[in-house]
């Protein structure tokens, strides 16, 4: 289940990048579920990881690779989480990134591992090392579908984004794929996301690009308030496009960040799209806040609560929920009588009560779509955040429950 139909894209190849997809039947045999990217020499890399304390081996070895060398491989596996596995998993992440070292011709500095699936189980190395020669015989630039597809878990359906953008005398190609559906939380969520572009990205900039721009994508998006032990997001910049490298000061930049932005928000609404039981895309938009932290509190004590939630599942515009999500998100000294609350374009709540036109038909017809805006207005200030989540359904229970069967 899912909100919205299924629209992998075709994918536009990003010159320097080579994808390969191999089956290490880590838990279903025969499922392709070990996924290689190939970069090319002089590739940057940036990107920003969960920041839970228990975060997995896979997670640790990257952050340390990726300080220590330029990385000319990522290898990905899905089916198990390599988390809350001690000094072993640390020792077996280091033997796959070695196999794939030895096999390649690279260093095991220059590999990246990220691991998804079930957390506390052994990694299955063996398996994984086998399947590499798999995955590296199958290299080529137009696997970006197939690699949608060999990196999901839960997921119920691929997810992918592509841009061509001009600058100047030279076009700019960015493709990306992203996994989650489930213990999604910002701060990174259950969830891995690759995003590759031949441009030739400043290597500081490429980082400043990374953290906000997942900021405002990846770390903007929830389904159940768990913040997971093994995401990642990573902007890979080839360099290959033939242009100039873009810096700071380029004038080529904001038509770049624009592009690139489009494919991280489209990547992280995928995720909520298909959440696990989602059945509706809901954005929550809280205006009018006196800080950033007022604004996210506010919309993540909506986006959080499972009265809310239920009730979007039902379609019932029992808005009375959502009143009382805003009044206990922390905000002092609320004033109550300025704020106005949403539902698409039916005012809810205003003057502290009720909106005098609101009817519970007008609210109906708005919660009875797939894709539901609840805005919020505080009255208090200038800023503005938007948070994207779902409804919690049956199919959420089902789904978590049988999640180790």
């Amino acid at each position: 289940m899912a909100v919205g139909p299924e629209t992998l894209p075709e994918f536009h190849p990003v010159a320097g990048l080579r994808l390969g997809i191999a089956s290490a039947g880590i838990k279903r045999p025969g499922r392709k579920d070990v996924v290689v990217f190939e970069l090319a020499q002089g590739s940057r890399v940036a990107g920003i990881f969960t920041k839970n304390q228990f975060c997995a081996a896979p997670v640790t070895l990257s952050r340390r690779h990726l300080a220590e060398a330029a990385p000319r491989y990522l290898l990905i596996n899905t089916g198990n989480a390599n988390a809350g596995t001690g000094a072993r998993g640390l020792h077996d992440a280091e033997a796959c990134c070695q196999a794939l070292a030895s096999q390649a011709g690279a260093r095991d500095v220059e590999i990246l591992p990220f691991s998804t699936g079930v957390i506390g189980e052994p990694l299955p190395v063996q398996k994984i090392v086998s399947a590499l020669p798999e995955a590296l015989a199958d290299l080529r630039e137009d696997r970006w579908a197939e690699a949608a597809r060999g990196i999901m878990t839960t997921d119920t359906r691929p997810k992918g984004a592509t841009r061509k953008v001009t600058l100047g005398d030279h076009t700019v190609t960015i493709s990306g794929i992203s996994k989650g559906a489930g213990m999604i939380r910002p701060n990174m969520a259950t969830m891995l996301g690759f995003i590759g572009t031949d441009a030739r990205i400043e290597p500081a900039l490429l980082q400043t690009l990374a953290s906000e721009l997942g900021e405002k994508s990846f770390n903007r998006i929830t389904i159940d308030g768990d913040t997971s032990t093994n995401d990642a997001c990573m902007l890979v910049a080839t360099g290959q496009y033939g242009g100039p490298e873009i810096t700071a000061d380029s004038p080529q930049l904001p038509k770049l960040r624009e592009a690139l932005e489009s494919v991280y928000l489209e990547l992280a609404h995928a995720i909520v799209r298909d959440g696990e039981g989602a059945t509706k895309f809901v954005t929550i938009d809280v205006a009018g806040a006196a800080s950033q932290q007022e604004a996210l509190d506010v919309a993540y004590t909506v986006a959080h609560s499972p009265l809310v939630k239920t009730a979007l599942f039902a379609s019932d515009p029992n808005w009375g929920r959502i009143l009382a999500a805003v009044g206990r998100a922390g905000v002092e000294n609320l004033d109550l009588a300025a704020l106005e609350i949403y539902l698409g374009d039916v005012c809810l709540v205003r003057n502290g009560g009720r909106a005098e036109d609101y009817s519970e038909a007008r609210g109906q017809a708005v919660m009875n779509g797939e894709e539901i805006t609840i805005a919020i207005d505080l009255k208090r200030g200038n800023v503005r955040e938007t948070v994207w989540t779902c409804d919690f359904s049956h199919d959420y229970v089902t789904i978590n429950a049988e999640y180790r069967t």
